[in-house]
This record gives structure tokens, C-alpha cells and sequence, in this order.
């Protein structure tokens, strides 16, 4: 695979109007068009008729992130306004654990105008259930184009996770070209949101609802729910030129052993909702290949690196099914009832899906890796399917319709 490398992004372009753009949601979320692609044949229908594109007695996978509301603002004494963009944890390190602290935490966060905070700590006097306190805020020291932000506030009785959802702002994508707003505190979560952790929706599951579900059920369609914490880093284009250049953001995720069971007892019949969700399964195969090379790991701590699934030994030898249960037998040895992981998973054309046998999704932004993920599974087939999308006024982007691809 070391040719995929060189792929060059400018392949993965395609001309998206401004009108094309879904700046808002539809009123009803299954009203959303459904882009059918089975074997690179297209058709069209509306997504609350999902489930007559899947098999009965399948398994659909979900990515129950919810997404918090990362951006808290200040105000300077001289009047300049500090933005503060939550990305992920940094002490403690838990995303639970840190949005459960009640006197102080330290986040890896962006700062707009940051060239206005020179020094000092920002401070904010708030009010939450009638509880006074006043939250700080200091830089402790830079990442990269990011920084460490300690957060302090003064009453033990109030937990980091409220300061964020009664003051915070939730981090709509950039290219809708607005502020968010009180629509996108219901609409930019799924209605099966859980975990807390996100600053971005799994957009492929906006659209489903109860009656969706109901109609899943009807077909004996099974649903499993894995966790992974969308990070900033999707909405970031490839401005490098060719792949090999481009350093994949890292995302954390968690998976189960009772999902672990449901993929083996279904594996070649799974459908997989939105590329956060084939992410986690497909970095999945990539642990049981490091815990099968490493029988002895003791720590539940897994990290999947970019270039890893095309460079580790593909264990052909091994089934999938034959993996995932080692990795069982492991788990259960171990007393261990979910993985803590994280992954910078690449997925490129030319990569092997193991997990992956149809994917629900929305469409993605030009010269992006969800695209380049996209291309992986359909081959050129994504060039049609967007071109088709385009001519027939589809939606695009997060708040847009919605896309099955069935080889």
C-alpha cells in the first residue's frame, strides 16, 4: 500500500455550490433524500424508507457520541472577546471523569483572537440552580496551533459539564457560515446521543428517528452502539498535496465486549452509520492484529496509528471472526468489559475493509479523508453518485441528505 501514499488530493475534488449547501436542517429529520448506491447503480428515495435497502437479521452500528457545547467566550477588560474551543481533555484525561470535575480541569482548546490575550487569567463571574461562582481560565502551555487550558471555578457543588451546557455555544461546522443557534441544540445531536465528547455530530445519524428504528426492528435488524469522540480535526480539508504529507487527527473511541459479540455474529452483514463508526470497527481489526502479536498486553490502553493497517502483517491466516475472538478470550482473561482506545486510522482506496459491508453517510466536503474514506469503499463509484446527487438538488454536508453504498 505504500503507493496509496501518493495519492494525489486534487483527485478527490469535485465542484460544490454554495447552494448546495444545507445551512439548516429539514423540519423532519427523515424527510432527508437517500442516495442509493447497490453496486454502483443509483436511485433515489427518502430516508424513512431506510430499512427497505437492508437485509433483515443484519446488525447496524451507531456511534452514540453526543456533542458538548465547546465554546465558552469572554470578554477582557479592554472589551476584546476571547473565544475558548474545548477539543478534548488533557487532566484528567477521561473524558467522563473530566466533565464530572467540580473544581478544575485542563483542556487542549483553540483560542480565537488569541492575539488579544497576552497574559492573565480570564475570568467570568456565572450562575448555575442558583449557585454563584466564578470560572478562570489560563494558558498553561501551547500544542501546536492549540493550548493547554486550565479551567479553575469556585463552588465544589457545580461539575464542568453544566458550566458547558448552560454557558457554552455549540460548535456548528464552519462552512454552514453562521453562529449556532437554539435549532442546533436539538438538531446537531442524534436522538440516540449518550456519551458526552464530541465537537462535531456523526452527521449520518441525524437523520434517524423512532419511526426509522421501529421500521429496523420490524426486519429483525439488530443495533449496536459504539462510542467515538468526533474531533475538530474532520472538518480539516488535505492542504497537502499528495496523502503522505497530511497527519490524521486523533480520535478517542470505546467499544464493548457485548459489541465485540454482536460483530462476530454478523460479520459480512453489517451496516455501518457514518465514517466515525467505521472507524472505530475498522481500528477494532487493527487491535486484534497488535493484541494477537502481543498475546502478553496486559493494560487496556490501544492506539491505532495513521499508516498502521498498511504496514503491520495483515494476518491473512486469521480470520476476522478468528481475531475478534482471541481478542474476547483476552478481554474476559483480562476482566476487561470495554477497550479504551484511540485511533489516527488512514483509510485510503486501496484499503480492506474488514468490518464494513454497507455505509450509510452524508456527503462530504471536497478534498477531505471522509471523502478519501468514501472513495476506499465505493472505488470511483463516488464520482457518479455525488454527480447524480448534485443534478437531482441533494443537500450536502452535515445538515444535508443522506447516502447508502452497497457493493
Amino acid at each position: 500500500m505504500s503507493e496509496g501514499r501518493h495519492i494525489n488530493i486534487c483527485d478527490y475534488d469535485y465542484n460544490l455550490p454554495e447552494s448546495a449547501i444545507a445551512r439548516y436542517p429539514l423540519d423532519k429529520r427523515d424527510d432527508s433524500k437517500l442516495l442509493v448506491s447497490r453496486s454502483n447503480v443509483l436511485s433515489s428515495d427518502v430516508f424513512r424508507n431506510i430499512s427497505d435497502y437492508l437485509p433483515a437479521n443484519s446488525l447496524i452500528v451507531f456511534n452514540n457520541t453526543k456533542v458538548i457545547n465547546a465554546r465558552l467566550h469572554f470578554t477582557k477588560d479592554t472589551g476584546s472577546k476571547i473565544e475558548i474551543f474545548c477539543l478534548e481533555p488533557l487532566n484528567p484525561i477521561d473524558y467522563s471523569i473530566s466533565l464530572s470535575s467540580n473544581s478544575s480541569c485542563s483542556w487542549k482548546c483553540l483560542v480565537g483572537n488569541n492575539k488579544k490575550w497576552k497574559n492573565g487569567i480570564l475570568t467570568k463571574n456565572l450562575q448555575i440552580r442558583n449557585l454563584n461562582f466564578t470560572l478562570s481560565v489560563s494558558r498553561i502551555a501551547t500544542i501546536g496551533n492549540a493550548f493547554e487550558i486550565l479551567f479553575n471555578w469556585d463552588n465544589s457543588d457545580i461539575i464542568f459539564s453544566e458550566i458547558l451546557e448552560v454557558y457554552g455555544n455549540i460548535p456548528v461546522p464552519p462552512y454552514l457560515n453562521r453562529e449556532s443557534e437554539s435549532i442546533d441544540t436539538i438538531r446537531y445531536q442524534t436522538i440516540y446521543s449518550t456519551l458526552q465528547g464530541s465537537v462535531a455530530a456523526p452527521t449520518a445519524g441525524l437523520h434517524f428517528t423512532t419511526e426509522v428504528f421501529n421500521n429496523l426492528t420490524k426486519k429483525n435488524i439488530k443495533r449496536e452502539q459504539v462510542t467515538l469522540h468526533v474531533g475538530a480535526g474532520t472538518f480539516q480539508p488535505v492542504k497537502a498535496e499528495v496523502i503522505a504529507d497530511h497527519e490524521m487527527h486523533t480520535e478517542h473511541f470505546i467499544i464493548t465486549k457485548e459489541n465485540i459479540i454482536s460483530l462476530i455474529e454478523n460479520v459480512g452483514n453489517i451496516t455501518v452509520v457514518g465514517t466515525t463508526s467505521v472507524r472505530t470497527l475498522e481500528s477494532l481489526y487493527q487491535i486484534a492484529v497488535q493484541l494477537s502479536n502481543n498475546p502478553q498486553k496486559s493494560d487496556n490502553d490501544f492506539f491505532v496509528s495513521q499508516w498502521e493497517a498498511y504496514e503491520t502483517n495483515i494476518l491473512n491466516h486469521i480470520s476476522v471472526t478468528g481475531l475478534l475472538n482471541n481478542l474476547i478470550s483476552w478481554m474476559s482473561e483480562k476482566n476487561y468489559e470495554y477497550l479504551n482506545c484511540s485511533t489516527q486510522i488512514m483509510i485510503i482506496p486501496g484499503y480492506k475493509f474488514k468490518l464494513t459491508d454497507r455505509l450509510i453517510t452524508n456527503f462530504h466536503q471536497p478534498k477531505s479523508t471522509l471523502l478519501l474514506l468514501l472513495a476506499a469503499f465505493t472505488g470511483d463509484g463516488w464520482k457518479d453518485a455525488y454527480q447524480y446527487a448534485l443534478e437531482n438538488n441533494f443537500r450536502f454536508l452535515s445538515y444535508g441528505d443522506s447516502c447508502l453504498f452497497a457493493n
